[in-house]
Order: structure tokens, then sequence, then C-alpha cells
């Protein structure tokens, strides 16, 4: 009998916490080869992006868990589509965006306005906690009317806007997700921070100073 036959197998959290120390890629791989905690510990790294990703699109909770619960599905579906090497986060809010396009055109609505910047249920929470109360009232206003105006703002402006301020895409991950040339997501991007802009100021009645 060798030393290591002789040892009792891994725990459950002896083996979660020997993946959560990989790379979404290694799990990717895990997965693939039917590492079924490497699969489950994936899905719950993507679970929550990809709801936060729908809600700031949407604007609606349960839209966005639907929306979420299937670009999941689908991101496993076709996992043996993912290139090695790609990161997952991109392909993953592609998905995402794209069922999102879908829905909206679908029910044939812009989404909804009403949502609140400060819903836990959302997970857009946007007031710091280390300012001053004074200063993060002042935060905490500013970004409600940020959301708001958001909601304003086209399809197209509102997702790139949200890619790469809320999601913090780079310029060439934008570019996978919407298959567009890095040079257009520049320009939309310069359009959709001036259109926002323009709303807050439109609103405040006076230049928009944050």
């Amino acid at each position: 009998m060798t030393i290591e036959s002789s040892l009792p197998p891994p725990t459950a959290a002896a083996v979660a916490a020997d993946l959560s120390a990989l790379g979404d890629g290694e799990l990717v791989e895990r997965t693939r080869r039917g590492d079924a905690a490497a699969a489950d510990l994936l899905a719950r790294r993507c679970r929550q992006p990809a709801y936060l990703l729908a809600l700031q699109l949407l604007r609606d909770p349960d839209d966005a868990l639907d929306v979420a619960q299937d670009a999941l599905l689908r991101l496993f579906t076709h996992l043996d589509r993912l290139q090695r090497g790609r990161p997952v986060r991109p392909w993953l809010y592609a998905i995402v965006r794209n069922r999102a396009r879908d829905l909206m055109r679908h029910r044939g609505r812009r989404p909804r306005a009403a949502l609140a910047a400060d819903d836990p249920e959302g997970g857009v929470v946007l007031v710091d906690d280390s300012p001053g109360p004074e200063d993060a009232a002042r935060r905490h206003e500013l970004q409600v009317r940020v959301w708001h105006a958001l909601g304003e703002l086209s399809e197209t402006q509102r997702e790139i806007l949200v890619l790469r301020d809320y999601q913090d895409l780079s310029y060439e991950e934008i570019a996978g997700v919407l298959r567009v040339p890095l040079g257009t997501v520049m320009s939309r991007l310069h359009r959709a921070r001036r259109a926002l802009r323009e709303r807050l100021e439109n609103a405040a009645g006076g230049p928009f100073h944050e």
C-alpha cells in the first residue's frame, strides 16, 4: 500500500478550496473534461455578473433573472466553442447582451427607468460608505441622476456605457462583445458620454459637474 492510497479522500471543502485558486480558463478546461465541481464553481462565478449586466440593460429584476439564467445555459451548452485562452466574461457578456436585445425587441419596449439606483436586490448599490454623510448624500444623488439618465439613452448608447463604465471592460473586450471595430467602440463611447452629459445638464438646468 502506498502512502497516497492510505490517505483519506479529500473533503468537498478541500476540493472547493483547491478549485477557488484556479482562473476561469482552467475551470473551463476542467468543465469540458466533465469535472462537476469545476462546472459548479464556474457557474457561481458567472451568475452574478450575468445578472447585473442584464439588470443594467433591462432595468427589471425579473427579466434580468430570466436573461441571466438563459445566458448561463447557453454558455455551458456551447462551452466547446470558446477558444482556448479567450476570457470567459466578455463571451458571457455577449450572450447576455444578445438575449437582452432579443427580449426588448420581442416585447417592443424600452427598458424600465423606474428601478431604484440603490436597490439592493439589483446589486446596483452606488453609494460609497467611506465619505462623510454630506459627501455620501451628494454622491448618491449624482449616481441616481446618472442611473435614470442612462434609461433615456438609446439601446446602443446605454449598452456601451454599461460595458465600459459599470462592467469595466477594455475597449478590445467591448469590441469583441459588440462585434464591431475598435474605432467604432471609441466613437460610440464618445457619443454616448456626450449624450449622457446633455441629459444630465438638461435635467439640472445647467452645466453638469461631477
